[in-house]
C-alpha cells in the first residue's frame, strides 16, 4: 500500500486532484470525513469566473483564465464518462453601477478579455425580469458560464467510482499525519491508520486545522457564505446579473440562485433570518417580480478563505511527502480546474502548464 497517493478532502479540489491522478496512472485513495462534495462546493453559486476578476492577482486571473477555456469541454467528458451532466451553461454576465467601471475596462482591454460597456436599455432588453429605470451604467462579458456544482460533484463521484486504480473513502475524517524525521509516510483516520507514499490535502476550510497537527500554520480560515433558492420559468432570467456584492444566476430548469454573505464566524454555518433578509432584498432589488416568489431553500457554506485568494499548491518542504491544493477562497469551482492541472504535473514532474511560483507553499508556511 505504500505506492498509493492519499488525498484528503472530497470536495471540487479533491475530487478532481484524485480524477487527474488516477487517469495519470497513480492508485489514489480518496478520504472524506462526512459526505462527498457537500461543503464549500455544493454550497457556492458556481459561476466560471471570479466575480470580480479585475480585482485579483494575476496569480488568480492565470488559474481562472486556463480553467475557463476547460470547463465546456470537461462537461461533455464528465457527462459521458458518468451519465450525469453537471450542465455547463453559458449565459454570460452582466455588471451593473460597478464602482471601479474604468479599471475593470482597463484590465479587459491590458488581457485582451471581452469584456465591454453597454447600454442599460440593451440590458433591460435582454433582461426583461430586471428592475426599470434603476440602474445607470452596465458591463457585460459574453460567454461566462455557471456550472451546476452539486452535478459536477455527482459527475466528479461518479466518474471517480469507475476507475479501478480509485477508492473513495466517506465518513472517514482524518485526524492526523503519520511521519517520521519530517517525511509523511500516511493519516491516522477514525478508521485507523492508512498509509502511502505521499498525502495532498485538499480540505478547504479545515485544512488549517489539520496542518496545525505538524505544527505549521497557514492562513486558511473558514469565511461563512448564504444564498438563498427561487424556482421560476425557465426564461425568467436568461443571463447572470450582478450589482453591489451580489449576483443572480439562472440554472437551465428555471432556479435562480441569489447570494451570497461574507462572514467571519469560524465554523458556524447556522442560516441567520438577518442574512435571508439582506439577500432578498438584493433579489427584489435586481428582479422585482422575486418578491413575490417563494425561497424554496436557504444555506450557508464556508469557503476556504486565504490572503490574496491565492491557493497553495504545491509540496510542503517542511514535510517530505506532503503537498497542498487547497486555500481558494471564493473561486475553488472557477480555479479546479488549473489548480488540479498543476499539481498533477507537479507530483508527475511533468512541465507545468501554469508557472507554479505564485502558489508555492515555501515562504508561505510558518511554525506554530
Amino acid at each position: 500500500m505504500s505506492q498509493v497517493t492519499l488525498v484528503v478532502g472530497a470536495g471540487a479540489i479533491g475530487l478532481l486532484t484524485s480524477y487527474k491522478l488516477a487517469k495519470a496512472g497513480l492508485n489514489v485513495i480518496l478520504l472524506e470525513a462526512g459526505a462527498t462534495g457537500q461543503e464549500s462546493s455544493w454550497a457556492g453559486g458556481g459561476i466560471v469566473s471570479p466575480l470580480y476578476p479585475w480585482r485579483y492577482s494575476p496569480a488568480v486571473t492565470a488559474l481562472a483564465h486556463w480553467s475557463q477555456a476547460f470547463y465546456p469541454s470537461f462537461g461533455e467528458q464528465l457527462h459521458q464518462e458518468s451519465g450525469i451532466d453537471p450542465e455547463v451553461h453559458a449565459t454570460g454576465l452582466y455588471w451593473l453601477d460597478l464602482e471601479d467601471e474604468t479599471d475593470a475596462l482597463s484590465w479587459a482591454q491590458a488581457l485582451n478579455r471581452p469584456l465591454s460597456s453597454v447600454s442599460i436599455d440593451s440590458v433591460e432588453a435582454a433582461v426583461p425580469s430586471l428592475r426599470k429605470n434603476y440602474f445607470q451604467h452596465a458591463l457585460y462579458m459574453p460567454g461566462v458560464a455557471n456550472i451546476r456544482n452539486p452535478r459536477l460533484l455527482q459527475s466528479l463521484r461518479a466518474a471517480l467510482l469507475k476507475l479501478p486504480n480509485v477508492q473513495l473513502r466517506e465518513q472517514c475524517p482524518v485526524t492526523g499525519f503519520i511521519h517520521e524525521n519530517h517525511r509523511i509516510t500516511g493519516v491516522e483516520t477514525a478508521q485507523g491508520k492508512v498509509f502511502s507514499e505521499r498525502v495532498i490535502l485538499a480540505a478547504g476550510a479545515w485544512s488549517g486545522q489539520l496542518l496545525a497537527t505538524l505544527g505549521l500554520k497557514i492562513p486558511v480560515k473558514p469565511m461563512k457564505g448564504q444564498m438563498i433558492l427561487f424556482k421560476c420559468a425557465a426564461d425568467f432570467l436568461p443571463v447572470m446579473v450582478m450589482t453591489k456584492e451580489r449576483y443572480a444566476i439562472p440554472r437551465r430548469d428555471g432556479h435562480i440562485l441569489i447570494g451570497s454573505t461574507l462572514e467571519d464566524v469560524g465554523f458556524d454555518k447556522t442560516t441567520t433570518s438577518e442574512a435571508q433578509t439582506s439577500l432578498l432584498n438584493s433579489a427584489v432589488e435586481l428582479l422585482p417580480e422575486l418578491a413575490n416568489a417563494q425561497i424554496i431553500k436557504h444555506w450557508a457554506g464556508l469557503r476556504p478563505g486565504s490572503p490574496e485568494g491565492i491557493p497553495y499548491i504545491g509540496p510542503v518542504p517542511e514535510y517530505e511527502g506532503l503537498w497542498l491544493n487547497c486555500g481558494h477562497f471564493r473561486n475553488g469551482l472557477v480555479l479546479a480546474p488549473a489548480s488540479c492541472q498543476l499539481l498533477t504535473e507537479l507530483v508527475l514532474q511533468q512541465p507545468t502548464s501554469i508557472d507554479p511560483s505564485p502558489y508555492t507553499t515555501a515562504g508561505r508556511i510558518e511554525f506554530c
